[in-house]
């Protein structure tokens, strides 16, 4: 008698038996249980997950006739697995149970001769089945045809569909259909499974060679069948890992754990070495890639779950070692070689020199240089601006420019800012640069470059802002009318102006000033900016003030940004006053028990 494969020889022949589509069995056996089964059945999901198997256990479970001491009268979810139908359906030579290849069968011609087999009753079962397998390749003409069968088939007939690609099906044919999707089986139920049949097939075995076995059969219980006879027809007695790993080509995964251990301790040499000896022992190098990646993704889910459970699908000892190498290195550092190494494995699977490719991002990638923390950097740069921002260049103290330009641009440096006492403004130029003036361009030069301000002029400055006139809201006004003007071409530049300190602004003059350092201080005091705003000065004004930018001592409360902060303060309190006693609110809160919790003011 010729060889049967495993994956044959060991089918499951009942629900219990199935491994792995719990679901799926249960829910059949319940509906026989309780007589509620449906007419046709969708059963969709990858190769060898048991979808065939699982059609002939239905109809197994349908036409069932029991054995003469325990004869079945209906159907149901325990066949007996030794009656005439049980084991035709077994070998598939039930004339009541017909399997149909989709691909072969896929004309309306074939779909009408169903059909016409249709109103005859089965020849000895109770129901006629149908199953046809890779029902996605039937033709729109053969599903048209399907359509009033599927809908009202005579009550004698079931359907049974298994597809590995459900989206090709006609929606019109789901909605009368039941459908099962078939799960991917975990790795640790194959290993089992392969367990029971070694055992049973008389074959040592250990716990590495299983593991690999099943993880290359990649949720399939056929293909972990198909890889156990290819193991077995090597060595019939005994299978150990790194046999199975030589036979199927892949990397044992104590291999694998060494690679990526010496790819988070940053060991490129060992990188190398151990990718040199895969490769001489004739390893499929894009298979090795493959499975780092799952390693790397492993080491992940070890890292971020307290508790992984189903997450990490491997033996208890496999499952430690992915613990003990995943504390070696922080969370973002894992992330970032999966992330580095996901990106070049597409270039190790399509290169002409795999084994080149992986070796050289995997150099890539333990040469990473160390993360450094965000927050860190924040503060280094925040610590950088202040002491640019404040400390006077190398050489002495610092001294102000005295006019012209410098051969960078424009010489910035910081005026006195905003009315101060006296003695305070003389501190303050004694430790800040002089201010800048910018004087009006002629003319005949509307983009000309602002001048340096002599020295003396910033005493100056300060005196004429405090004995000036105009009154500081006449300031404020006429500054937020420019703003406003300059909101409609440059809202960023307006935005960066509202935190500067205004010391005067009228037809003659604007004076403003900034903290040392600042943002707002780098963004409006570039060239174009200065055009922008005294071109939107000139358009309020009528005529061109003279423009002062600097930076220097503030207290920050001389901007236009904290003053409207401050009325809009005030209008919410002034809001919350007129609330508070208003009758009918008084009324309400007095009725209600209540309080007045939160007033919301419509945005201005």
């Amino acid at each position: 008698m010729s060889y049967v494969v495993l994956a044959r020889k060991w089918r499951p022949m009942s629900f219990v038996d199935l491994i792995g589509q719990e679901h799926v069995s249960r829910t059949l056996a319940n509906a026989i249980d309780s007589g509620r089964v449906a007419h046709a059945f969708l059963f969709t999901g990858v190769r060898g997950v048991g979808k065939t198997t699982s059609a002939r256990i239905l109809a197994k479970a349908l036409n069932c006739m029991g054995t003469e001491a325990t004869p079945h009268t209906g159907p149901t979810a325990t066949p007996c697995l030794e009656c005439a139908a049980c084991r035709e359906i077994a070998m598939g030579s039930d004339i009541d149970v017909r399997e149909i290849d989709g691909a072969s069968y896929n004309g309306v011609d074939e779909v009408r001769k169903l059909q016409d087999s249709l109103p005859y009753r089965p020849a000895r079962d109770r129901f006629k089945i149908f199953i046809v397998d890779e029902v996605h390749m039937l033709s729109q003409s053969a599903w048209n045809a399907f359509l009033k069968t599927l809908e009202e088939p005579p009550p004698h007939v079931k359907f049974i569909f298994a597809t590995t690609e459900v989206q090709k099906v006609p929606v019109t044919i789901l909605s009368r259909v039941q459908r099962f999707d078939f799960k991917l089986i975990p790795t640790q139920l194959i290993a089992k499974r392969l367990e029971h049949v070694l055992e049973a097939e008389g074959i040592r075995s250990d716990r590495q060679a299983l593991s690999i076995i099943a993880r290359e059969a990649a949720g399939s219980m056929r293909d972990a069948m198909s890889l156990l006879d290819q193991v077995i027809a090597w060595n019939a007695q005994a299978l150990d890992g790194e046999s199975v790993a030589r036979v199927l080509g892949v990397a044992s995964r104590q291999v694998l754990y060494d690679l990526a251990r010496a790819l988070v301790d940053g060991d490129a040499a060992r990188c190398l070495g151990i990718v040199g000896e895969l490769a001489n022992q004739g390893y499929d190098v894009a298979t090795v890639a493959r499975d780092v990646l799952s390693v790397l993704r492993d080491l992940i889910v070890a890292k971020t779950c307290a508790d992984p459970g189903d997450l990490l699908d491997l033996p208890d000892e496999e499952r430690s070692d992915v613990t003990t190498l995943a504390a070696r290195a922080s969370t973002d550092d894992l992330v970032r070689l999966h992330q580095g190494f996901s990106m070049g494995f597409d270039e190790v699977v399509r290169s002409g020199q795999a084994r080149a490719a992986l070796e050289m991002l995997l150099v890539r990638l333990a040469r990473r240089p160390p993360l450094i923390p965000v927050d860190d950097l924040v503060s280094r740069l925040a610590a950088l601006e202040k002491r640019l921002g404040t400390a006077p260049p190398r050489g002495g103290p610092a001294s102000p420019p005295t006019g012209g330009r410098s051969p960078g641009g424009p010489a910035v440096s910081k005026p006195a800012g905003p009315p101060v006492p006296e003695r305070r403004t003389r501190e303050a130029s004694e430790t800040a640069p002089a201010p800048v003036r910018m004087p009006s361009p002629a003319p005949s030069e509307p983009s000309a470059r602002p001048a340096v301000r002599a020295p003396h002029e910033a005493a100056r400055t300060a005196r004429e802002s405090t004995t000036r006139a105009s009154s500081r809201a006449d300031d404020l006004d006429n500054f937020r009318a420019v703003l406003e003007k300059l909101r409609g071409t440059r809202p960023e530049l307006s935005a960066l102006l509202h935190h500067a300190t205004v010391s005067r602004a009228d037809r003659e003059r604007i004076v403003l000033a900034f903290e040392p350092g600042s943002v707002f201080e780098r963004g409006a005091t570039t060239p174009e900016s200065i055009e922008l705003l005294r071109r939107a000065a000139r358009e309020h004004f009528g005529v061109e003030p003279e423009l002062e930018l600097g930076s220097g001592p503030t207290d920050g409360q001389g901007t236009l940004s904290a003053l409207e902060s401050k009325e809009r303060n005030e209008r919410h309190r002034e809001a919350l006053a007129r609330a508070k006693e208003h009758p009918k609110i008084a009324e309400v809160t007095q009725i209600l028990g209540a309080r007045l919790k939160e007033i919301r003011l419509p945005e201005d």
